[in-house]
């Protein structure tokens, strides 16, 4: 593994020390990555925290699809960012959007505001991705990729493992909000790091935007918070008065002004980036980001107890394939679009659609093991998320398996080889029932599925990198990231509804519909169906990667 000598060119990352500032970045990826699967365990505790009580569970469905809205939305603008400005610069920039939407997140006592830190911290964590993915495609050649991408690769996924846990380890000693403060330490403390491992500050800051920044901070603190010996006092107090009948911490005199400043501080930021964000085709990211967002709403939103599509699907689908098409017409005429042409060309194209399919089978998994568990095996939440765990610690080590593999494989051998494997896990599991967890068998099933789409993951992203321009890596990375979490998204939203199908359909033949355990059985055949659905999904995937390559480092 060798890295190349830096260029002066602005897209470049002038680097003391590129493997720490890989681990750097890695590590930060894996926060990003914890940070979605974090509020598993904390959900109910956040909708106490904003005043939802545990019947308005709905109401909570934009605290989880607010994440990913923000993380894939923006995730092409920030991925054309990282080809045209120092991919440090992006780092420090994510790192420092996460932070704030950690903040304001672990400062919420209203919905919408815990809903706007989530989509913030959404943006944030998403742009990590695509440019680490271009570090990796900066600092090693392409036929020594495989490894460090296995390592992405595998902290993301690692991430995933550590996000329960570790909101259940602050949950075991603090509230909720505790883990997004340490969400926003450990952004800060990873930002200093990327300063240190990345030879210091890639630019001056200006201390306009940085001091009004700091105000933006100090004054949004105040109106969140509410200090109580502030709030009460008889003379400074009355900042904190709501106007009329609001009750919003924000609808107040200092929470106009903190409104005012954080304007004017991203103002600023703008200002100061216009010349390389006008150069990223702003308008191109609008439309595309518009067109990803009405997708993520549509999916994400819905309860798929009653339908596929969220309560607003039928205005947002309509709205997604007008913008989608807006910007295919853009695209067309822009001088620089937000995709460069020649990017979603040859294998790029292919890797597309196996990240897609790797989305629709590992969401399956990830949702689905857990409900079979809670029918099937125990009542305890902790315990079902335990027999998913046999299956989320299996998956970086095969990304790590997979990113070594490509030192003497080809990207679509690796990558079919391991869905081939997930495939047959999954029609395995397609014929679980009860008793089946409780079964030694039932381990290395899951271990079986883990591993082979993590095998995926390294392959990938070595086949889209390698067949982009290597001034659009970092699109071309944040492509295959969008493709598989909207895999994740609409894969959930197709399967649960088969299922729930062939869930109504048994128990509509049942002779009595009373009986409990002919009922459990019903459900059950939901699950199945669902692991049959994600089997399909990783078989297209495994015959899709044929078109990666089956030899090591074929031509696009």
């Amino acid at each position: 593994m060798r890295s190349p000598a830096p260029r002066t060119d602005e897209r470049r990352t002038t680097t003391a020390r590129p493997r720490a500032l890989l681990a750097t970045a890695s590590v930060a990826v894996a926060l990003a990555a914890a940070d979605t699967y974090v509020v598993v365990l904390a959900l109910t505790d956040m909708m106490a925290g904003v005043g939802i009580g545990i019947d308005a569970l709905q109401r909570a469905t934009p605290i989880v699809s607010g994440f990913l809205l923000g993380y894939i939305a923006v995730l092409p603008l920030i991925g054309r960012l990282a080809d045209l400005a120092s991919h440090q610069r992006v780092l420090l920039g994510c790192l420092a959007v996460f932070v704030a939407g950690s903040a304001v997140t672990a400062l919420a006592v209203e919905l919408p505001v815990l809903v706007a830190g989530r989509v913030v911290q959404g943006v944030g964590g998403g742009g990590l991705v695509p440019a680490t993915l271009a570090i990796v495609a900066q600092l090693w050649d392409r036929d020594r990729r495989g490894t460090p991408l296995g390592v992405v690769g595998a902290v993301q996924e690692l991430g995933s493992v550590l996000g329960p846990v570790l909101g259940a380890a602050v949950l075991a000693v603090a509230d909720w909000r505790a883990i997004f403060w340490l969400n926003a330490v450990l952004g800060v403390l990873l930002a200093a790091a990327v300063v240190a491992t990345g030879g210091g500050m890639p630019s001056r800051p200006r201390p306009l935007p940085v001091a009004v920044s700091l105000l933006a901070a100090a004054a949004t603190w105040l109106a969140l918070a509410a200090p109580e010996a502030l709030v009460t006092s008889v003379s400074l107090g009355v900042p904190f008065v709501p106007f009329g009948d609001s009750t919003s911490r924000l609808a107040t005199p200092v929470g106009v002004v903190a409104l005012v400043l954080v304007a004017a501080a991203v103002a600023l930021w703008v200002h100061g980036a216009w010349p390389v964000l006008r150069r990223a085709d702003l308008l191109g990211a609008l439309l595309l980001g518009g067109a990803l967002g009405s997708i993520v709403l549509t999916f994400a939103a819905a309860d798929p107890e009653k339908e596929v599509v969220g309560p607003l699907g039928l205005a947002l689908l309509p709205v997604a394939a007008v913008l989608a098409g807006l910007y295919l017409v853009h695209h067309r005429r822009a001088g620089q679009p937000l995709v460069p042409r020649g990017v979603v060309v040859g294998r790029t194209r292919w890797a597309l659609v196996v990240s897609l399919c790797v989305g629709v089978a590992l969401v399956a998994v990830i949702v689905d093991v857990p409900l079979l568990a809670r029918l099937v095996h125990t009542e305890s939440e902790t315990v079902a998320a335990f027999v998913l765990v046999r299956f989320l610690v299996a998956v970086p080590v095969g990304a790590l398996l997979g990113g070594w593999s490509l030192r003497r494989l080809g990207d679509g051998l690796v990558s079919g080889t391991g869905l081939a494997l997930a495939a047959v896990g999954l029609v395995v599991m397609s014929t679980w029932g009860r008793g089946s967890l409780g079964e030694w068998t039932a381990t290395p099933v899951l271990a079986l599925v883990g591993l082979g789409i993590g095998l995926a993951l390294a392959p990938v992203n070595n086949a889209a990198l390698a067949d982009s321009p290597e001034d659009a890596h970092g699109t071309a990375s944040a492509l295959v990231v969008v493709a598989r979490m909207v895999g994740m998204v609409v894969g959930l939203a197709l399967l649960t509804a088969i299922g729930l199908h062939q869930y109504y359909a048994a128990v509509a033949s049942l002779p009595d519909q009373t009986d409990a355990q002919a009922l459990l059985d019903a459900a059950v055949v939901q699950v199945e169906w669902v692991f049959r659905g994600a089997a399909l999904a990783a078989a297209l995937g495994a015959v899709a990667s044929v078109a990666l390559g089956l030899g090591r480092n074929p031509r696009g």
